[in-house]
């Protein structure tokens, strides 16, 4: 039996007479002593501890390394490791196969992934791009599959064609916008300017005009001094010949023909535009009654002043330019104006009529009259 035992009386007293009976032998003790040195000193790895049994090698294996005995103490120790191999720490944390890759617990795992390509996978992005930056060739394959990688879906092109119309459209509506707001009425404005003057140095130069006028031809000016407004006016009422040249138009044909100013009775009408071209009416909606509306022409100035408006009107409602006009309180002939254009602003869906009665006729001769004075 080889386990620790409480010790006995008897067995105390033999060892004693055991003990005494070795130590008058010296001989035998010195002997005893060379023979233990001699074992103590053979390979570590034929000293097998008696409580473990170890099973016999079927076949030959190499020496395995075992460090020596420590002199000083017969604890259990880790043994040191052979020449050539570094000492690993016994935590997990720390454990790592022989190809580098962690082999302890899932946060050593982390850890150790963090300290070899940072927080956000660049060893993933290396390896993305090692085919990228290595010197080898790419193969047939690998070369179409980047290709096709690089080259745009069908998805893609479509998505941007429609974008790329969208946006031709967009700027091609914005010129348009500018050019029908902006440029049209700098152009009329500078047709409509050179227009008066040309008016203004024949009568100057006496040159005469022909009492019929030609669709298009100047004949007089417009004067509205409230709203600032001079422009010329011009025969007819065509949009491309009169209207869009920043003229306004006398309605002379047809079944529309109106009264000339020198008429002695009847309605003058014109027609001119609330926006662009010019925009001569544009704000013919802010008149009051009895705000001056002057005509000139080669010979005189007629004065209306203004009676009455109709906010809002069929463009087809063709009685408001009558001899009389209807909805315009007169109800009996006279020299009546008439201002036609179109209503609400940007639009044409409607008709606002404006309307005055001549209060004054004043030769040229005589100067201008006091609407044009102050």
């Amino acid at each position: 039996m080889t386990a620790l035992r409480p010790e006995r009386e008897s067995d105390a007293s033999y060892g004693q007479e055991s003990y005494g009976a070795y130590e008058a032998s010296s001989g035998a003790y010195d002997q005893d002593w060379a023979v233990g040195q001699q074992a103590y000193q053979q390979p570590q790895h034929q000293v097998q501890p008696q409580h473990q049994a170890q099973p016999q090698p079927q076949h030959q294996e190499p020496p395995q390394y075992l460090p020596p005995i420590d002199e000083e103490t017969v604890a259990l120790r880790i043994p040191d490791p052979p020449p050539g191999e570094s000492i690993r720490p016994s935590g997990a944390s720390a454990v790592t196969s022989a190809t580098g890759t962690p082999t302890g617990g899932r946060a050593a795992r982390r850890k150790a992934a963090k300290a070899r390509h940072g927080r956000h996978g660049a060893a993933r992005q290396e390896t993305e791009d090692a085919p990228a930056t290595s010197g080898a060739p790419l193969s047939r394959v690998e070369a179409r599959r980047q290709a096709r990688a690089r080259k745009p879906s069908a998805g893609v092109l479509v998505s941007r064609a429609i974008g790329e119309v969208f946006i031709t459209t967009g700027v091609l509506m914005l010129l348009f916008v500018s050019y029908q707001l902006w440029w049209t009425n700098v152009r009329a404005h500078a047709q409509a300017d050179k227009e008066a003057n040309s008016l203004q140095q024949d009568w100057a130069s006496g040159k005469r005009a022909p009492g019929e006028f030609e669709p298009g031809q100047g004949f007089a000016i417009l004067h509205i001094p409230k709203l600032d407004v001079v422009v010329p006016i011009a025969e007819g009422v065509s949009n491309k010949k009169v209207l869009d040249k920043g003229m306004v138009g006398h309605y002379s044909e047809g079944k529309l023909k109106t009264a000339m100013p020198s008429a002695k009775t009847g309605n003058f009408a014109l027609a001119g535009h609330r926006n662009t071209h010019g925009e001569p009416f544009r704000y013919i909606n802010r008149l009051k009654p009895g705000d001056e509306v002057v005509v000139e022409t080669q010979d005189d100035y007629y004065v209306y002043k203004m009676t009455s408006m109709l906010p809002v009107t069929s463009p087809s409602n063709t009685s408001v330019i009558d001899p009389i006009p209807k909805g315009s309180g007169f109800t009996t002939a006279g020299r009546y104006i008439t201002l036609t254009t179109c209503t609400p602003e940007y639009t044409s869906k409607y008709r606002l009529i404006v309307w005055g009665k001549m209060v004054e006729e004043r030769p040229r001769s005589k100067g201008k009259p006091d609407a044009l004075v102050n």
